[in-house]
């Protein structure tokens, strides 16, 4: 492991004002007044959102240009941090081989590649293998190149596969004869990468988006090779819901499935009669959400229907969709997150206290047994099952401190056999960091879990630390293993997860008691682990991140506590929720009104106005702020963060740094290639590592 010390050059550069670098970059303001309820919002910096505009390509420029400068002196300790962290990864990391259909299936890294390539053998994995799909050639000439994942024919024999080379996740469907290895002069453009085959292996069905708002809205049957217009077999005319389209894992029917925040429907058709009319299983109620999956005679049905807000599994035959019989009950303490079935077993995945178990339930009746996990916060899920005759489960583990481990479990023996354990280039040593869950205290009395990780010695002094958090959708972040992290941990960082409402962690109630009108204990919990880790002594200084939806998060905190931050990121932000909110052909707008608010409604309004970071910048001091985005993003768009960075800028009482990064190729998954995407994380660490080695000047 190569060390540096940059904190003199890091001083230096403290010592400098940024005007002497180079000038901040000054959007100019013109005049914009949106007035709503009778409430007028003075927005001068919504010009930004034309990204056609040259003037605003010109001003993104400059902000690139600004932080670029501002940050040089750390460019050695970033790239540093890019060589540690992709010399950590192993160059021919390879998953292990699933076996579907009498195929072995597997996807590799070789040395050097930016993208993977998928491999098959037939038989078993002593035959001969064929590369089937080299996202490597794909990707040649491009800024950017992500496969939506590939499809195969009951027979095997054709593939399909969606690929996006403008990261705006549409993707052009194309087709592969696997026998010839010949890709069809035949491709369909504009699809959500929602796909699934017919028995024919000729007909298929995929999903389109709406072209202005980005939102899945249509699901189409298509012959391959046809010259004839497709059939338009689903429109979701609902602007609130989203819709898709897959393969049963029994094969035998083709599901569409819509829904919004809280409510679900699923249609089906027999996969042998792709010219049927879709039936649906159960007409959508508001509040009602279900999914369900085909197991021999039987639906298996998850779903939170009257009032059983953590999920129940029911059962219902095959012609009788609706004849529900409960076969796992609701549990208040339990939160059922799915189901795996098997021949001879049904594996549960259960979340309790927000740990997850897998639970082993014979269909013969004999009591069911669970999986034991020995760390008390950790990840843990169902791997890649899609064979339903066999004794054997996979699943994977992880923690903040144990690489990523894929186990086959014998659901009979109660064997356990490890099949691949990430592998950290250049060795890693887990005794070296020790990772502990502890429980804050919200303002409302409330406990907020944190994960938490950092040096054996971070257990009796303070360390700098850096704060993760999302909290929003029901999105859950488990705590996972990261060779990117290790060289934070390394430098004596510790790094925690911040459980907030917002997200499932202690189950749908915690996801309920942080949305909507209750979004503002997101914010709360947030701030009330960071002020646990200072006032426990296990922070001598805080940074925080998050991204997304995430970014909204750090920009609420930013407001509502600037002075308790030592640095932020804020990645891919969702800042100007007001104004994304009331215009419904920005994509994903009126399909996340249950997740927000509608601000037609004058109570919604006012309530995402109060938290909403755009319209909370103060004349307040704020700390050290890297802001980063992608002029692609279809998910959260550019211009929010532009703006406020702007705002910022504009209003506030110090001189820290404050930066802005726009990657003028991507979008909101950031880089595609394997080592590329280390680029933005090492540049993100690098700011994070400057501030805790030296002292910034105001």
């Amino acid at each position: 492991m190569r060390s540096f010390s940059f904190a003199s050059v890091l001083i230096l550069l403290a010592a400098c004002s940024t005007s002497e670098i180079m000038t901040e970059p000054k959007a100019k303001q013109v005049s914009h007044a949106m007035e709503m309820h009778g409430d007028i919002r003075q927005d001068p910096y919504y010009w930004l959102n034309n990204r056609e505009d040259a003037e605003v390509i010109d001003y993104l420029h400059a902000e690139n240009s600004f932080r670029e400068a501002g940050m040089a002196q750390l460019k050695p300790l970033e790239d540093a941090l890019f060589e540690e962290m992709t010399g950590r990864l192993d160059p021919d990391d390879a998953s292990v081989p699933v076996e579907v259909d009498g195929y072995w299936y597997q996807t590799r890294f070789e040395k050097g590649a930016e993208y993977p390539r998928y491999y098959r053998r037939k038989g078993s994995m002593d035959t001969a293998e064929s590369c089937i799909l080299d996202v490597n050639i794909l990707a040649e000439g491009q800024a950017y190149c992500q496969v939506s994942g590939i499809h195969m024919t009951k027979d095997h024999q054709r593939m399909a596969y969606g690929v996006d080379f403008v990261s705006r996740r549409l993707y052009t469907l194309r087709f592969v004869d696997l026998a010839t290895q010949t890709t069809w002069d035949f491709e369909v453009p504009g699809t959500s990468g929602g796909f699934a085959w017919a028995d024919d292996g000729e007909t298929f069905f995929y999903a389109t988006k709406d072209p202005v708002t980005l939102r899945v809205d249509k699901i189409w049957r298509h012959i391959l090779g046809s010259q004839d217009a497709p059939t338009l077999v689903y429109q979701e005319k609902d602007e609130r819901f989203s819709c898709g389209v897959y393969r049963s894992k029994s094969k035998q029917f083709i599901h569409i499935a819509t829904g919004a925040t809280d409510v679900d429907e699923l249609w089906y058709v027999d996969a042998k009669s792709p010219l049927e009319v879709f039936q649906v299983m159960r007409p959508r109620e508001m509040g009602v959400e279900y999914s369900a999956s085909h197991f021999g005679d039987k639906w298996f049905i998850r779903s939170n229907i009257e009032g059983r807000k953590n999920y129940a599994l029911f059962t219902a035959p095959l012609y009788e969709p609706l004849n529900w019989s409960v076969l796992i009950e609701h549990r208040e303490e339990v939160l059922l997150e799915g189901v795996e079935l098997f021949k001879d077993f049904m594996v549960s995945e259960e979340r309790a206290k927000g740990l997850v178990s897998l639970w082993i339930r014979p269909w013969d009746g004999a009591p069911p047994h669970v999986i034991a996990q020995p760390e008390e916060t950790y990840t843990l899920y169902m791997g890649s099952n899609p064979t339903e005759d066999t004794d054997w489960l996979r699943f994977g583990y992880t923690s903040l401190v144990t690489p990523s481990t894929t186990y086959s479990y014998n659901m009979r023996t109660q064997e356990r056999v490890v099949l691949k354990t990430q592998k950290v280039i250049g060795g890693y040593d887990t005794t070296r960091f020790v990772t502990k869950r502890y429980w804050a205290t919200a303002p409302d009395g409330t406990k907020v879990p944190i994960s938490w990780v950092g040096p054996k010695e971070a257990l009796n002094q303070p360390v700098p630390t850096l704060l993760y958090g999302y909290g929003s959708y029901g999105i859950t972040l488990d705590p996972s293993f990261s060779v990117a992290r290790l060289s934070l941990l390394e430098r004596g960082m510790a790094y925690a997860i911040a459980h907030i409402r917002g997200g499932e962690y202690l189950g749908r109630d915690w996801y309920e008691q942080g949305r909507m009108e209750h979004k503002m204990n997101t914010f709360t919990d947030f701030i009330a682990c960071a002020d646990f880790l200072k006032s426990e002594h296990k922070a001598s200084a805080l940074y925080a991140m998050g991204g997304s939806a995430g970014g909204l998060l750090m920009g609420a905190v930013l407001n509502l506590r600037p002075a308790l931050w030592s640095g932020v990121i804020a990645a891919v932000p969702f800042v100007d929720v007001v104004t994304t909110m009331m215009d419904e052909s920005i994509p994903l707008t009126t399909g996340e009104y249950s997740e927000w608010g509608n601000p037609n409604e004058a109570e919604a309004y006012f309530r995402m106005k109060s938290y909403s970071p755009y319209d909370n910048v103060a004349s307040v001091a704020y700390p050290p702020l890297l802001i980063t985005t992608g002029l692609h993003d279809s998910q959260v768009q550019y211009w929010e963060p532009a703006k406020w960075i702007a705002r910022l800028r504009e209003l506030r009482t110090n001189q820290a740094p404050l930066y802005l990064y726009c990657n003028m190729e991507t979008g909101h998954g950031g880089a595609s290639g394997r080592y590329q995407a280390y680029r933005e994380t090492a540049m993100e660490y690098a700011f994070f590592l400057g501030l805790k080695d030296a002292v910034i000047l105001e």
